[in-house]
């Protein structure tokens, strides 16, 4: 029999995953709960993969107490996907529409591009240079005849993540939380939507979680396609297509706990010093440490599934490397 390979995978997406969930879809991977096929080969119409859906659902309401009022969606197009559909479905929401956006980061600043292709985009905060730290909320300007203000909980590129939800003084809030889902628990009523890509704490990527309370549904423009359409996924109980039925189931304190970019030997980081720190990690089976390439340096994602053993390991790997080099 072959050996496995054991590795400490701290990926920021497509990320770690628990080994006993592997393990028991590996072994319905063939033969699904006595049925003879496997759910990559089920029908998403048929009563089975109904109740896959259901009990999704279920759990997801359970763990987060999502309330009665707010629908829970499985969707595709990943996070990126909903920086389309959350302006095309709500910046409608008021007449002149208007959205204001926070941006914290790459993901943040991507969202808001991707926005004013279908209304106004009001960055609330004077330009960051750098994504470092929260803007003051002091410094914001909120519109109030914005539509809904926008921001990412957890930037995995730079770092930055949320430690208290935005008070935005009454406007519908929407957050991406692609990154820092089901890491804590949350108060779902202070947000109108609230979406995730399931690669992170979740699952594997295939799937788009969203949560919408239900008086926002209904305001979708006239140019959204009905894929992206909330009313029409919401009566369709995520069914309107075919769903990815496998995948269903610091100072300021603003330092994400989520993802731990840094850099080695000085604060824009030495080259020759990293590559050496990413190939001694890799010959110990730790994986998945450069950072993301529109920066660089190393970046450690601590999702879910990694334990803390694997954090000790990567620390003292840290400690041994510092010591070795001063």
């Amino acid at each position: 029999m072959d050996v496995i390979k054991q590795v400490l995978n701290f990926g920021a997406g497509p990320a770690k995953l628990p080994p006993s969930v592997m393990l028991e879809a590996q072994k319905e991977f063939i033969d699904y709960k006595g049925l003879g096929i496997s759910i990559l080969e089920m029908s998403h119409r048929s009563s089975d993969f109904t109740k896959i859906l259901n009990n999704t659902e279920i759990c997801m309401r359970e763990l987060l107490n999502i309330p009665d009022n707010y629908k829970v969606l499985f969707l595709q197009g990943g996070g990126s996907g909903q920086f389309s559909a959350v302006p095309l479905n709500l910046i409608g929401l008021k007449e002149g529409k208007c959205a204001d956006y926070i941006v914290t980061g790459a993901w943040s600043a991507k969202a808001a591009k991707e926005a004013e292709k279908y209304g106004k985009v009001n960055i609330v905060h004077p330009k960051l240079t750098s994504y470092t730290e929260i803007p003051d909320p002091n410094s914001w300007n909120l519109n109030p005849d914005a539509s809904y203000v926008y921001y990412c909980a957890n930037e995995t590129v730079h770092g930055v993540e949320f430690q208290d939800v935005p008070d935005v003084k009454g406007t519908v809030l929407v957050c991406d939380m692609s990154s820092n889902f089901l890491s804590r628990p949350i108060d779902i009523s202070k947000f109108g939507l609230i979406f995730a890509g399931a690669q992170k704490n979740v699952g594997c990527a295939g799937v788009t979680i969203v949560i919408i309370r239900e008086d926002l549904l209904g305001f979708t423009l006239k140019e959204c396609p009905t894929i992206l359409d909330y009313k029409i996924q919401a009566g369709n109980g995520s069914l309107y297509n075919t769903p990815p039925c496998f995948r269903c189931p610091v100072e300021k304190k603003s330092r994400s706990r989520m993802n731990i970019p840094f850099r080695i030997g000085s604060i824009k980081g030495d080259s020759a010093l990293e590559k050496e720190f990413l190939d001694k990690a890799a010959a110990l089976g730790m994986m998945s440490l450069k950072g993301h390439r529109s920066v660089g340096g190393i970046r450690a994602s601590l999702y879910n599934a990694v334990t803390v053993e694997d954090v000790e390991k990567l620390a003292d790997f840290m400690r041994h490397f510092k010591e070795t080099h001063q």
